[in-house]
């Protein structure tokens, strides 16, 4: 038997089964290697000011901690409490305000299916669903508590040996265009989590302003439309239009308008359509060394592709996932014309 083919597939065989050993970890290790490749930058500038390795290591794992980490714990914890209080009769009132709806005759070829819609809304299934899904979210905690930290333990460990590993990569990778091929995925990587993270706290921030004013905990409702704006289509309407609802069942509806119009033209519009692209720019030319040369648009519908396949985590996978997808398929382009070069 050729040697070779039996090396092989003994790899193959043990790979197998490494894979086999340390599946429950997979993600974790995944989610945490692409944070590290993502904040590849702020390790390399820390390190002009921070020499030691171990050290450097702890402070980006308690930066990544604090910024990412942190705000989730918290709003778990709000929930949580705000849940052991919950009073359904405040569904009922919100459930009421259609009573007092009266749908526009402009709609008159859709009115009778808008009327059945309103009827066949029900207070009471409405509450079930709610401590439903909550008893769900508080269960499934636990799971995504042990997961962030399994992820900040191997974000720690990727930064402590990332560049002896990315140099060990780049000397069995079977092309030279390895430096470039790891270049523009951490480039893309760069943008996504600095867009990502800066856009769901300026939006955030924008709607905890509007809901101080009204007397709410700014900190939570900003940091839960943060996330809410990170799913696709719908984004922040899952907490500025039940806020506005609520706002009608007490009677303040001067408040509800104030509330849903800004969410919808300050934050929607002006933040998410115009000013977020131009953040995903202003990262790219100015804290990329080497701007990336993939499309704005691209990175953007890589976004919405993960969150809609992978959910929370997909802000980070998706776009990895298309980078490598481009960056091999440039890679293969550049061998075909090297070897039609040799060839001529």
């Amino acid at each position: 038997m050729n040697r070779k083919y039996f090396l092989l597939g003994l790899f193959l065989f043990v790979l197998y089964w490494v894979w086999y050993l340390y599946r429950p970890f997979w993600m974790p290790l995944y989610i945490a290697s692409l944070l590290a490749l993502a904040t590849s930058n702020l390790n390399i500038s820390l390190g002009n000011y921070v020499k030691n390795k171990l050290a450097k290591s702890v402070i980006l794992t308690l930066v990544l901690g604090l910024l990412f980490f942190a705000p989730i714990v918290y709003a778990l914890n709000s929930l949580s409490s705000t849940m052991q209080h919950f009073d359904a009769s405040v569904v009922d009132k919100m459930v009421n305000v259609k009573n007092h709806l009266k749908i526009p005759d402009f709609l008159g070829p859709i009115k009778p299916q808008i009327q059945e819609f309103l009827d066949g809304i029900d207070a009471k299934e409405i509450t079930k669903s709610i401590l439903k899904y909550t008893t769900v979210i508080l269960k499934s905690s636990a799971d995504f508590l042990k997961d962030m930290i399994m992820i900040l333990i191997f974000y720690f460990f990727a930064n402590y040996y990332g560049r002896d590993l990315v140099r060990f990569l780049k000397g069995i990778l079977p092309f030279d265009q390895n430096s470039a091929f790891f270049q523009e995925i951490s480039n893309v990587m760069n943008i996504v989590f600095y867009s990502t993270l800066v856009t769901a706290i300026f939006e955030g921030a924008l709607f905890a302003l509007i809901s101080t004013i009204y007397g709410y905990d700014g900190l939570l409702l900003g940091i839960l439309y943060g996330f809410a704006s990170l799913v696709p289509i719908i984004g922040g309407a899952l907490m500025w239009l039940p806020l506005s609802i609520y706002h009608f069942t007490t009677g303040d509806s001067v408040g509800a308008w104030v509330i849903a119009l800004y969410s919808i033209l300050v934050i929607s519009v002006v933040a998410d359509t115009f000013i977020k692209p131009i953040i995903i720019n202003w990262i790219n030319h100015l804290m990329i060394k080497s701007p990336s040369k993939i499309n704005p648009l691209i990175i953007f519908f890589s976004i919405i592709a993960g969150l809609t396949t992978f959910g929370f985590w997909g802000v980070i996978i998706g776009p990895a996932i298309t980078t490598f997808f481009i960056s091999f398929v440039k890679i293969y382009k550049v061998l075909l014309d090297e070897e039609k070069y040799l060839s001529s």
